[in-house]
């Protein structure tokens, strides 16, 4: 909390993306999980006092909130959840205006995400820091109603983008709901992802054109309901990260192919980076000793201001133990950050 109030604290705060690693450290599978707050609860809050990092991040899988906007989704049982693409939500345009935004207290997966919020917050809130995700941003979870190479192929061909708007709103509004409800239970921060909105998939002039403003909008009405959000796109977001920072967004969550020392430079200083060591190499494939080196350089990139030392993405389930260790632990040596 003293990072996002623009204060040095006592040591950059360690917030790695554990989810698919919490719960194989904690001997589950992701099937023991998906419908089971309880257990999710405890793999979550086993990593934080095996290792000693100082919050969560809430996070089952990149369907849910499109399963409660009416998607099919595929249940697996050692990966993540992902949307089943045979059977899409918005086949025709005339689908848009039938849907409703679901109710994060009582549709799909929604309550579970919010219960394991609810559970860790109660159990661990006055001694962790936790970001409750609110599933993914309003692009990408356009991409994921109406298919991505689908929706791909409307941004190119559309003539009237008018109906591609319509859907980014809905989903725009749709994740608004699940963003304020993390708050209602306790998160201390939420967060999406718009990965298909980055330069991996989309050029930066169709990001400005269909998911800078829905990603703005999105972040004023939660951040004006009393909680932080955090945004983060996957990849080498080099050509958007300017624009990213005009959102307001307080945390902006960097993969690991950003250079931090751009990323600070580039968004405005209150603005908290998150991230950004290489979740495969150090942390799986490297050394204890390599990824000590990777997070001192992040820290010495950033200077240790505006900071939530991260991983660049989810770590895999597959992470030497010993390598997310020597991550908490560098952080202590090299996080100490003097006036």
């Amino acid at each position: 909390m003293a990072v996002l109030n623009g204060e040095l604290p006592d040591c950059v705060p360690v917030i790695p993306q554990t989810f698919m690693f919490a719960i194989e450290n904690a001997g589950m599978k992701m099937a023991d999980v998906v419908h089971n707050p309880a257990k999710m609860a405890d793999a979550l809050i086993h990593g934080m006092d095996q290792f000693g990092y100082d919050g969560c991040v809430i996070d089952f899988d990149v369907a849910t909130l499109a399963e409660a906007c009416g998607a099919k989704v595929i249940f697996r049982e050692n990966d993540p959840v992902v949307v089943d693409e045979s059977d899409l939500v918005v086949k025709d345009w005339s689908a848009v205006d039938s849907l409703r935004v679901p109710d994060p207290w009582n549709d799909g997966r929604l309550p579970i995400w919010l219960e394991t919020t609810r559970i860790i917050a109660q159990r661990v809130g006055d001694r962790a820091f936790i970001m409750g995700r609110a599933d993914q941003g309003p692009f990408t979870l356009a991409c994921m109603l109406r298919g991505p190479q689908q929706f791909m192929m409307d941004l190119l061909t559309e003539e009237d983008p008018t109906p591609i708007h319509a859907l980014i709103d809905y989903c725009r509004k749709a994740c608004a709901a699940f963003a304020k409800a993390q708050k209602e239970t306790g998160a201390h921060a939420t967060s999406i992802g718009d990965a298909f909105a980055g330069p991996s998939l989309i050029s930066p002039v169709l990001y400005r054109k269909f998911a800078l403003q829905p990603e703005t909008a999105l972040t004023k009405e939660v951040q004006d309901f009393g909680i932080p959000l955090s945004i983060h796109i996957c990849g080498n977001t080099a050509s958007i990260i300017s624009d990213m920072g005009k959102t307001g967004a307080r945390i902006l969550e960097v993969d690991w192919q950003l250079d931090m020392e751009l990323a600070r430079r580039s968004v405005p200083n209150n603005t908290v980076l998150m991230g950004n060591v290489n979740p495969s190499d150090p942390l799986v494939l490297g050394t204890p000793e390599s990824t000590s080196a990777a997070v001192k350089e992040v820290i010495r990139k950033t200077g240790g201001r505006g900071l939530f030392l991260s991983s660049g993405c989810a770590l895999g389930r597959n992470t030497p133990p010993e390598n997310l260790q020597a991550m908490v632990n560098a952080v202590r040596k090299y996080g100490i950050i003097s006036e």
